[in-house]
């Protein structure tokens, strides 16, 4: 995301096999809640500290992005 100027300018292959990196990604997350390693609170706690260090040094996030 931090490559491309505007998300338009992806190209498909490289969309794609990021959809694929992402799923294996959610898959294992999955299987962590799922074994009691984490849950979703936490991860949704630990996904707030990182858009609020992403919206300091990146204009990925906006502010209301970062308070959600």
């Amino acid at each position: 995301m931090r490559k491309y100027e505007t998300f338009d300018l992806i190209e498909e292959d490289q969309r794609v096999k990021l959809v694929e990196e992402i799923g294996d990604v959610h898959c294992m997350i999955e299987l962590m809640v799922g074994h009691g390693i984490t849950d979703w609170c936490e991860l949704h706690d630990r996904a707030d500290v990182k858009k609020n260090k992403l919206k300091k040094w990146s204009t990925l996030v906006n502010d209301n992005e970062a308070q959600r």
